[in-house]
């Protein structure tokens, strides 16, 4: 049985990201980018004033007890230019964002000038090239902007559409296909008979997947017999990946398995050394993964957090796909068992960055709400079987990251 960083990482090992498709930048939010995007030009194009104020030759400022007083010559809107050259003696209005007019070698704001009758005042001291953004000062003409790998936010969007890419290289999003299993399970809107329960993990993933980007299918349930498995495994296989829940242990009716074997799809491993989710399964369709979660809905909503989603990020091309964790004090002493890897349902607290953990409520995987209160899940690692309290642990954040 592998180990939980084995198993995950034997997961991504198997995983590559997928095609690259092109889209609108205003869709890209989010999105990895798939190839180096160059700027076709230098930016600022032009030397361009910081300010709103007045264009001057900085020699004509030399300070007096009276300031320096200049002819105002010119005006240059934002958008408008002036091609006549400053001359000694004189100044041009100027708006933010305008280019510098030629001889002009230095901007005066406006809130140290007074003006009066075509002159403008000059009260301070004028430093060469004061308040002027130089040409090419951000980004040089071929410049790398947005290298490969990267996630696009609002500030990569500025700056791409600065430089006029309005359609970008993204890997692709994956079509993630889910199948929940169980005769036992009726779908979400009727009302279950005596031994029935409604189908929540389909919902669970795909909202988990819809979080981080991927397009969820819902295939519905299969029911405990060859025929229903064949059929709906059969169309899940056509998408990117295939996620199922429950049916993956060793029972009479779990058929999970033998199914995908049927459909060729090969084995990597069954079972993680881990609590909750040990019967997880990874298996491989060509080159498309498939996942085999356990059916208790904390169980499945935990193995997708660690171990599915890690995988998801790296198809769409995402840098970091390994959650981060943060080192908590756990308030509650914990008992597991030695040599497996436990996830412990917490609540985190962070006060001025010293964190702490106490459990989420009982940690029994029938209690679902547990895991709407819990904000990150605590690491146990496989040794020793006794946590006491005060010791601190890994945590993975989960839900809101804002802790």
């Amino acid at each position: 049985m592998l180990s939980f960083e084995q198993a995950r990482q034997t997961i991504l090992d198997h995983i590559a990201p997928l095609g690259i498709e092109r889209i609108s930048l205003l869709e890209a939010g989010g999105r990895v980018i798939a190839k180096d995007l160059l700027a076709p030009w230098g930016m600022p194009v032009w030397d361009n004033s910081a300010m709103d104020g007045f264009a001057v030759r900085h020699a004509d400022c030399a300070i007096n007890a009276d300031g320096t007083t200049l002819r105002i010559e010119g005006y240059i809107p934002a958008g408008g230019c002036m091609e006549a050259a400053v001359a000694p003696g004189t100044a041009a209005k100027i708006m933010t964002g305008a280019p510098i007019p030629p001889g002009a070698d230095a901007i005066v704001p406006v809130e140290e000038t007074s003006e009066q009758n075509g002159y403008v005042t000059i009260n301070g001291a004028v430093k060469l090239g004061d308040h002027i953004r130089f040409q090419c000062e951000d980004v040089k003409n071929g410049e790398c902007i947005i290298p490969a790998g990267t996630v696009l936010r609002p500030a990569e969007i500025g700056m791409l559409a600065s430089f006029n890419y309005l359609i970008v290289p993204v890997y692709r999003r994956p079509r993630i296909a889910i199948l929940s299993t169980g005769d036992e399970l009726v779908e979400p809107g009727i009302q279950p008979a005596a031994g029935q329960i409604v189908n929540c993990n389909s919902f669970a993933v795909a909202a988990a997947l819809r979080e981080i980007g991927a397009q969820p299918l819902l295939l519905g349930i299969a029911r405990d017999n060859l025929a229903s498995h064949v059929e709906k495994m059969t169309e899940g296989l056509k998408a990117d990946a295939l996620i199922t829940s429950a049916g993956v242990s060793a029972g009479d009716r779990d058929l999970v398995r033998e199914v995908l074997e049927q459909l060729g799809v090969k084995p990597v491993f069954w079972k993680v050394d881990i609590k909750p989710g040990k019967p997880t399964a990874f298996a491989r369709n060509g080159d498309k993964p498939v996942f085999s979660l356990p059916g208790n809905p904390v169980s499945t909503m935990i193995t997708f957090e660690e171990l599915v989603k890690p995988a998801l990020l790296k198809m769409m091309g995402f840098p970091r796909v390994i959650k981060p964790t943060v080192k908590a004090t756990l308030l509650e002493e914990a008992k597991k068992r030695a040599g497996r890897t436990r996830f412990l349902r917490v609540i985190v607290t962070n006060d001025n960055g010293t964190y702490t953990a106490t459990s989420a409520g009982d940690q029994n995987t029938g209690i679902l709400k547990t895991m709407i209160h819990a904000n990150g899940l605590a690491i146990l690692p496989a040794e020793p079987d006794f946590i006491a309290a005060g010791e601190q642990v890994d945590v993975h954040l989960i839900g809101d990251q804002n802790i």
